[in-house]
């Protein structure tokens, strides 16, 4: 019995800071009430973990151009969907479908189908759909 306290409570312990290190940001900032769909040219595209980045420019009807930045899935996640570290360069032509940041901010997150130089992408023929966040949402 006396050494069963003391390892309860160093279980207590490990459990209760071990959750944080578990956390993930929150699904909040995003509006999934709509879709937006943005065509614009690539700037970089970002493999990295624990999100992989695509920034593009789009310009509006004024002529003004804007900096998106478009949230992925996890590379193992999305490596599983076609997708890769080279799926995206500098100066590619992209349609994006997402949802955007509640407060308007040019910020997204693939959510739907994405048009690479005027091609499905990735490249699919099952008429599934190309979204990125097949897996788990972050």
């Amino acid at each position: 019995m006396k050494h069963k306290l003391p390892l309860l409570t160093l279980a207590v312990a490990v459990s209760t800071f071990a959750v944080p290190l578990l956390a993930h940001h929150g699904n909040a900032a995003y509006n999934y009430d709509k879709k937006i769909m943005v065509s614009g040219t690539v700037t970089e595209w970002i493999w990295a973990n624990p999100h992989c980045w695509l920034k593009f420019d789009a310009k509006n009807d004024s002529g003004e151009v804007t900096h998106w930045i478009v949230e992925a899935s996890a590379p193992p996640t999305i490596s599983a969907q076609g997708w890769s570290h080279n799926s995206f360069k500098a100066g590619d032509q992209v349609t994006v479908t997402m949802i955007q940041v509640k407060n308007g901010q040019p910020i997204g997150r693939f959510e739907g189908d994405v048009i690479l130089n005027d091609k499905p992408f990735p490249p699919h023929d099952n008429g599934s759909s190309s979204n990125p966040k097949g897996g788990p949402k972050p």
